[in-house]
C-alpha cells in the first residue's frame, strides 16, 4: 500500500493519543454548525414560504442519505483520507490519478469557499450590528479582505487545531442558538395567527400538499449547504481516541467513535435546521432576506436583536463571528493537510508546496480573488460552496456503492445506489442553476492538474525508489560479483524463450566488444502501474533455461528501477557495475512521452540521466553503454 504523507499541520500518531469523540465533533462543528449563521437566510431566499418544507426534505436526505454513506466511509477509510481514498483504491493507472486530482479540485473549492463565505458572513454580522452599522456600512469587501488577511497572518505565524477552543466556541454558539430558537418558537405560540397566515399563503401559492412537496423536492438542492460537515467529519477521524487494543490496520474504537460523531452531529444539525427555518420564515419579513436587507446572511442574528435586545444580539454576533472565523481557519488547515496526502505520492508536489508559508500566501491570495469576484456576498457564494459539498458527497455515495457491491451486500448496494442517484441529481440541478461552483471547481482542477503535471515532469529523473529488496537468489547473484564488476544486459521481456536470450547476448557482445570470458547477467523490468511515482523495488533472481541468470524487477518506471539497482549493487559490492542497452527506434519526443506516461520509452539515456542526478561524482557513477 502506498505510503501516506501527512500534512504540515497533522500531528504525529505517537504524540497524539486522541480525544473523546464528542470533543472532536466540535472540530467538525466549526464547519458544520457555523452554517447556521447563513443557512436559514439562504433557505428563505431559495424557497420562500416553502423554506421549512424544503428544509425537512434536506433533513430526510441528511439522515437517510448522507449519514449512512459517511458511516460506511468511516468504516472503509478510518485514517482521515475520506471518500477520495476509497475511489483512489478502486481506480488504477492515470485515470485514477486524474480522477483524484479532479476531486481535490472540488475539495479545494469546498475549503476555499468555506474561508471566503465564512469571512463574508462574519462581515455581515459586523456591518449589520446596530452599534457598528453606521461606521461600517458599505465596507463589506474591505472588511472581508481584512478578515481573510488576518486568517493568513495567523497561519504564517503558526497555527494548530485546538480542540479545546473548538469545544468552547461550539458549546457557546449552540447554547445561544437554543435561546434564539426557544424565543422564536415562544413568539410564534404567542401569535397563533402567524401559522395560519403562513399556511394560507402556502395554499394560495402552491394549491395543495402534493404540489408543495413537489416544489420542495425541486428546491431543496439550493439548501445543500446544510450538508457541509460530513467530509470534515471523516477527515478528523485520526483525532478520535480509540480503544486500547486498536491497531492502525483495525481501529475499531476510532471507527465506533466516528460513527457516534457523525450521527450526533447530524441529529443536532437536523433539529436546528428545521426549527430555525420555521421561525425565520414566520417571524422575518420577506424583504429583510433580500440582498441589502437586515436579515440577509444573518437571519438568526436578526431575531436575536429583534426579540432579545441589542446586548444579547451583540453577544450572539460576536459568537457567530468567532465560530465563522475559526471555521475558515479549520478549512485552511484542512487544505494544507489534504494536498500532501496525495500529491507527493504522485510526484506532483512542487518544491515550494512542501513549505507551509508559501502555500498559505498562495491560498490567501486566491481567497482575496474569490472575495473580490463575488463582492463578499454570502448569497452569491452559496452555489459555489454547495457544488463543492455535493460533488464530494456524490463521490462518497458512489464509492460506498461500489464497496458494498464488491462485498456482496446486495441490499446495501441497492440502497447506496439510490442515495448516489439522489445526490447526483442534486448536484446536477445545483450546477445547472448556479454554475459558479463548477466554474470555480474547474479552475481549481485545471490549476492543480497543470501544476501537478509540471512538477511530475520536473521530477521525472529523480531516483524514485524508496527501498530495494533482494530475494535469496538475487542476493546470491550479487555476492558472486563482490570482487569483479557486474555486467548487466537490459532486456525487455518478451517470450523469454531460449532463442531470445541467445540472440540478445550475442548481439550485446558484438555491439560492445565484450570478451567471451566476461559473465553477463540479464536484468528485466516489468512495469506495473506507471502512474505511481515512488515505491519499493523488489528484485528476484531467476535462472532461465538452466544457463542464463536473470534479475527480474517490478517497478513503475524502467529507467528509475535500473538506476536504483545499479546504485544498490555498487554500494553492496564496492564494484562499479556496467549495464548494456540497445538504442530504441522512434521519435525522441514520442519516446520521452512513453517514459513519462508509461515508464518505458528511450531507456538508455534516461537511465544515464537518473544516475547523473543521483550520483554527481562521475568516478562513482555506474557505467551505461549503448550499442
Amino acid at each position: 500500500m502506498a505510503k501516506q504523507h501527512p500534512g504540515p499541520h497533522a500531528q504525529a500518531p505517537a504524540e497524539h493519543k486522541g480525544a473523546r469523540w464528542w470533543r472532536v465533533m466540535c472540530l467538525t462543528g466549526l464547519d458544520y454548525f457555523s452554517t447556521l449563521g447563513y443557512q436559514p437566510g439562504i433557505a428563505a431566499l431559495a424557497a420562500g414560504l416553502l423554506s421549512p418544507v424544503a428544509t425537512i426534505v434536506l433533513v430526510i436526505v441528511t439522515l437517510f442519505g448522507a449519514l449512512p454513506v459517511y458511516r460506511r466511509v468511516a468504516n472503509e477509510s478510518p485514517h482521515g483520507e475520506g471518500s477520495i481514498a476509497m475511489l483512489e483504491r478502486l481506480l488504477s493507472f492515470w485515470k485514477g490519478k486524474l480522477f483524484v486530482l479532479a476531486l481535490l479540485g472540488f475539495a479545494a473549492t469546498d475549503f476555499m469557499i468555506t474561508i471566503t463565505l465564512s469571512a463574508a458572513d462574519a462581515t455581515a454580522h459586523l456591518v449589520e450590528n446596530p452599534h457598528l452599522q453606521s461606521a461600517l456600512s458599505g465596507k463589506q469587501v474591505l472588511i472581508t479582505l481584512v478578515l481573510v488577511a488576518l486568517l493568513g497572518g495567523v497561519f504564517l505565524k503558526g497555527f494548530s487545531e485546538a480542540i479545546g477552543l473548538a469545544v468552547v466556541l461550539v458549546a457557546v454558539y449552540l447554547a445561544l442558538n437554543v435561546v434564539v430558537v426557544i424565543t422564536g418558537l415562544w413568539e410564534v405560540l404567542q401569535a397563533p395567527h402567524l401559522v395560519g397566515d403562513w399556511a394560507d399563503a402556502l395554499t394560495a401559492e402552491h394549491g395543495n400538499a402534493i404540489a408543495m412537496i413537489g416544489v420542495a423536492l425541486i428546491t431543496f438542492p439550493k439548501l445543500a449547504l446544510g450538508l457541509s460537515g460530513f467530509e470534515t467529519g471523516v477527515a478528523v477521524m485520526p483525532h478520535i481516541e480509540g480503544d486500547p487494543e486498536d491497531t492502525e490496520e483495525k481501529p475499531t474504537g476510532r471507527i465506533r467513535g466516528a460513527r457516534k460523531l457523525l450521527t450526533t452531529a447530524a441529529l443536532i444539525m437536523s433539529v436546528f435546521l428545521i426549527t430555525t427555518s420555521f421561525i425565520t420564515t414566520l417571524l422575518i419579513p420577506k424583504a429583510a432576506f433580500e440582498p441589502g436587507g437586515e436579515a440577509n446572511g444573518r437571519a438568526l442574528a436578526y431575531l436575536a436583536h429583534e426579540y432579545l435586545g441589542n446586548t444579547f444580539g451583540s453577544i450572539y454576533d460576536l459568537s457567530t463571528i468567532l465560530i465563522l472565523w475559526f471555521a475558515g481557519a479549520s478549512a485552511m488547515a484542512g487544505m494544507l493537510n489534504l494536498m500532501p496526502r496525495y500529491l507527493p505520492r504522485y510526484g506532483m508536489a512542487p518544491t515550494w508546496a512542501r513549505a507551509v508559508r508559501p502555500m498559505v500566501i498562495v491560498l490567501t491570495l486566491i481567497a482575496f480573488l474569490v472575495t473580490w469576484l463575488f463582492d463578499a456576498s454570502v448569497d452569491a457564494q452559496g452555489g459555489a460552496y454547495a457544488t463543492g459539498v455535493l460533488v464530494l458527497i456524490s463521490s462518497a455515495a458512489i464509492a460506498v456503492t461500489i464497496a458494498a457491491h464488491k462485498a456482496g451486500q446486495r441490499n446495501w448496494t441497492i440502497g447506496f445506489a439510490v442515495i448516489a442517484a439522489v445526490f447526483l441529481y442534486t448536484t446536477a440541478v445545483n450546477i445547472a442553476e448556479r454554475p459558479d461552483g463548477v466554474k470555480i471547481g474547474a479552475c481549481f482542477i485545471a490549476g492543480i492538474i497543470l501544476v501537478s503535471l509540471l512538477s511530475r515532469l520536473k521530477r521525472a529523473f529523480e531516483l524514485r525508489v524508496t527501498d530495494v529488496v533482494f530475494d535469496e537468489a538475487a542476493e546470491r547473484f550479487i555476492r558472486d560479483y563482490a570482487h569483479r564488476p557486474l555486467r548487466l544486459i537490459a532486456n525487455e521481456p518478451d517470450n523469454r524463450d531460449l532463442v531470445e536470450y541467445q540472440e540478445k547476448k550475442r548481439q550485446i557482445r558484438a555491439d560492445n566488444d565484450i570478451p567471451a570470458e566476461d559473465d553477463l547477467v540479464f536484468v528485466e523490468v516489468t512495469v506495473l502501474d506507471p502512474s505511481e511515482f515512488e515505491a519499493v523495488l523488489t528484485v528476484r533472481g531467476e535462472v532461465m533455461h538452466d544457463r542464463y541468470r536473470v534479475l527480474a524487477l517490478e517497478s513503475s518506471s524502467v529507467p528509475n528501477a535500473l538506476a536504483a539497482l545499479l546504485i544498490q549493487v555498487r554500494d553492496r559490492t564496492e564494484q562499479q557495475p556496467h549495464i548494456y542497452f540497445e538504442w530504441t527506434e522512434g521519435n525522441p519526443f514520442a519516446q520521452f512521452l512513453r517514459f513519462f506516461l508509461f515508464g518505458q520509452g528511450e531507456v538508455a539515456p534516461v537511465t544515464r540521466e537518473v544516475l547523473r542526478e543521483a550520483e554527481p561524482d562521475r568516478n562513482r557513477r555506474p557505467r551505461v553503454h549503448v550499442g
